[in-house]
């Protein structure tokens, strides 16, 4: 099941990161550094790492067995382990005494996963960049853009379409100055044989340490980490908190594709948001597959919050429930970032629409700039009680606010009709808006230069 909804939840490089022979491989190179870091430091023979190094191949095991095997072992280490020193054995058997030699499981599991997730934060960070150059174009593009801002899901005051991206955008730089800090904290070796002293190695074990932390291109930590689980957490809480981001961008997204507001479409074609029933339907896939992955990525997060809770030196259960806890929630985000990138490339952006929608309520989104106005002179509280007794009647009689406004003496002497239909203008009431735009452009282009692709608005 999980494969064939791949391409719609977890369609993106990540995914590959986390296949079978990757997690195979992560293993595998450990145990081929670790032998090279042992001969460094004359713990076992140098003759020892080539043939271990030629074995360490994923393409080499059975994994079928080491599936069957990992039931009984209660984890894929220890098959995997017996899986190579057959392999090496059958090219060198004096090599093949010294594989594994000092470690235990959970250093080749644990760094395995590392070696991973290094590669993920890779791809995660490439698709970051790219949907932060995107939207940085769409920012520029419709900065003066005047929509309708909601709170509640009602009209509530004049926005543009570039400030609502906007924010969106601050929220995914963020996402990639965190990136940087994360990967500076999670991406070090885990290497500290049965209870995290080395004591198999005698007096060699740190240096050992540091020198498979340098083969595998990974930073030593200060100590084993076995128990320790807050790197995972880390690495974790980024994702889910990015696909979050990626969540409200894709809900409020949604909302604008609605049939009766219409301000965004997204691409459509053969076999794209269609219905099985209903030839008319052009259904924002896009935006469902994002917020599938904003709404499962908590509880994965969640677990792994519960899981560093482990027992003494090793976890019983609860190392075990992050193995296939944090890969999923690094898929989900690959796949909700790729969607995303996908979505700003193709959308249709109806400008004309927006417009339209300013005028739904006959300018009563304005009645606060007039209240504001009107406050100068006879108060503010004077004026929201005279300017909401307007709005009622502009609603109870069907007409415009701006009418209504002209027929008060009081308001047309105080104001005056042309600073009334300057107040009823939304154009004329963005408040900072530009200087937000410009300060959120500012920190994209500092990040990542952005793109020029082609867009469509009407």
């Amino acid at each position: 099941m999980t494969e064939l909804l791949d391409s719609l939840l977890r369609g993106a490089a990540v995914t590959a990161r986390f296949s079978r022979d990757a997690t195979l491989q992560g293993m595998l190179d450990f145990e081929a550094a670790l032998a090279a870091a042992e001969a460094e430091a004359g713990l076992i023979p140098a003759a020892a790492v080539a043939p271990i190094a030629a074995a360490a191949r994923a393409g080499n095991l059975d994994w079928p067995a080491l599936r069957d095997a990992a039931a009984g072992a209660g984890n894929l280490a220890i098959p995997l382990v017996k899986q190579l020193t057959a392999r090496v054995k059958a090219l060198d058997a004096d090599a093949a005494r010294f594989v594994h030699w000092g470690a235990t499981s959970q250093d080749a599991i644990d760094t395995g996963l590392i070696l991973q997730v290094r590669g993920a934060l890779d791809d995660l960070g490439a698709d970051l960049d790219g949907l932060i150059a995107e939207l940085a174009v769409q920012v520029r593009q419709h900065r003066a853009t005047v929509m309708i801002g909601r709170t509640w899901l009602q009209h509530a005051l004049p926005i543009t379409f570039g400030l609502k991206l906007a924010g969106t955008l601050d929220s995914l730089l963020r996402a990639r100055a965190d990136l940087a800090n994360v990967r500076g904290q999670v991406l070090c070796a885990q290497f500290g044989g049965a209870a995290g002293t080395l004591a198999s190695l005698g007096t060699q074990g740190p240096v050992v340490a540091a020198a498979l932390a340098r083969h595998l291109g990974l930073s030593e930590a200060v100590t084993p980490w076995h128990g320790q689980r807050d790197r995972i957490v880390r690495v974790g809480s980024w994702a889910a908190s990015l696909t979050g981001s990626l969540g409200k961008f894709a809900r409020d997204t949604a909302m604008l594709t609605q049939t009766e507001v219409g301000e965004i479409a997204e691409a459509s074609g053969p076999g794209r948001g269609g219905s099985s029933t209903m030839p008319h339907k052009r259904n924002p896939v896009g935006c469902a597959a994002m917020l599938a992955a904003a709404t499962r990525t908590p509880q994965l997060a969640a677990t792994l919050f519960v899981a560093m809770q482990q027992d003494h030196e090793r976890g019983l259960g609860t190392w075990h429930a992050e193995w296939e806890t944090l890969p999923e929630l690094l898929m989900l985000c690959g796949g909700a970032l790729a969607t995303a990138r996908t979505l700003v490339q193709d959308w249709t952006v109806d400008t004309a629409r927006m417009r339209a929608n300013l005028d739904i309520t006959h300018g009563l989104i304005m009645a606060e700039a007039v209240t504001m106005a009107l406050g100068e002179t006879m108060g503010r509280l004077e004026a929201h009680r005279r300017v909401e007794a307007h709005c009622r009647s502009a609603l109870a009689q069907h007409r415009p606010l701006l009418d209504i406004l002209r027929e008060d003496d009081d308001i047309t002497r105080s104001l005056g009709i042309a600073t009334l239909e300057r107040l009823t203008d939304p154009q004329h009431y963005l408040g900072a808006a530009e200087t937000f735009v410009g300060r959120v452009l500012a920190l994209a282009d500092a990040a990542v230069a952005p793109s020029q692709p082609g867009r469509k608005s009407t």
